[in-house]
């Protein structure tokens, strides 16, 4: 066990490096990209080591079920006068076939499993945004921060850009549209979900209308969300950067065109944006209570 941990750690270890090393390039998708990345949070690089230690399983099946086949029908081919066999059955191959089979599935589910009990545990969560889904963008409602309730509520929805040169007939080039050197075209939206680092955040997410999908690969989950129904994750960046995502559920005409963005800063840089957006909205909500205020009446 000791050696599993280690070797564990050493493959998050380097997962990390990669990631500051090359910025967010491994954390989110990329063009021809053929296997899963390991993302930028702890769950999601457990969610990596648990696939490829499927994937290597499988691997191993697969050569050896093929070569014991092709080695069969090389070796005991009808051109080489090999008389077939008239045994109806082996008990002991049939019993070590299914015992091993047996032993690789237990030993795949232990980690699978404890995965899925660790991502459902939302329990000492440092704060709270609720997600709805709309046809077509998200909103975006921060609950609490630190147990400290928040005002800050927006919408998040395709970027302008991307948003003009989608359009019939725009004669536009969908290869301009770039975040540095990332191809960006409806990858972009005009207000990120910004979170913290290192912070445990809780998200409760349902929708308005149809049922949409909150999805960010980076993050190792997705979660359906339905109208009249409140599902909850958690998540906790380990790394600053952009980290993007779609909706993932086929909710209607525009579903392709309501990406998400996850921009996950310092926390010092996190706590300023909180206390600007707040601001922002209270003047906001003094200027509207203004201009529906009665007015005094005048004297004649």
């Amino acid at each position: 066990m000791a050696m599993i941990s280690s070797v564990r750690r050493a493959r998050r270890a380097f997962a990390a490096f990669a990631l500051l090393a090359g910025g967010t390039a491994f954390a989110n998708p990329q063009p021809w990209q053929l296997n899963m990345a390991p993302g930028a949070t702890s769950i999601s690089q457990r969610v990596h080591e648990v696939h490829m230690i499927a994937l290597w399983v499988c691997v191993g099946i697969g050569i050896i079920v093929f070569g014991a086949m092709i080695y069969a029908m090389v070796k005991f081919r009808k051109s080489k006068g090999v008389v077939p066999a008239k045994f109806t059955h082996n008990s002991t191959l049939e019993a070590v076939w299914t015992v091993i089979p047996i032993i690789v599935l237990i030993a795949m589910a232990w980690p699978a499993t404890k995965l899925l009990v660790d991502m459902a545990d939302v329990d000492n969560s440092d704060m709270t945004i609720k997600i709805t889904g709309y046809q077509w963008k998200w909103r975006y409602e921060y609950v609490d921060y630190y147990k400290k309730p928040t005002a800050v509520n927006f919408i998040s929805t395709l970027d302008a850009d991307s948003n003009r040169i989608r359009q019939p007939g725009s004669g536009l080039d969908p290869k301009s549209i770039k975040d540095g050197d990332y191809a960006s075209y409806l990858l972009n939206v005009d207000k990120p979900l910004v979170v913290p680092v290192g912070v445990k955040v809780r998200f409760v997410i349902t929708a308005d209308d149809v049922i949409h999908s909150w999805w960010v690969p980076a993050l190792g989950w997705k979660q359906d969300a339905i109208p009249g129904i409140i599902n909850d994750q958690w998540t906790r960046v380990d790394v600053p950067g952009i980290y993007r995502g779609q909706c993932a559920e086929l909710c209607g005409k525009d579903h392709g065109f309501m990406p998400i963005v996850v921009k996950a800063v310092p926390k010092a840089e996190f706590e300023q944006w909180l206390a600007t957006q707040e601001s922002e909205t209270a003047a906001a909500k003094a200027a509207a209570t203004a201009q529906v205020a009665p007015q005094p009446a005048t004297q004649g």
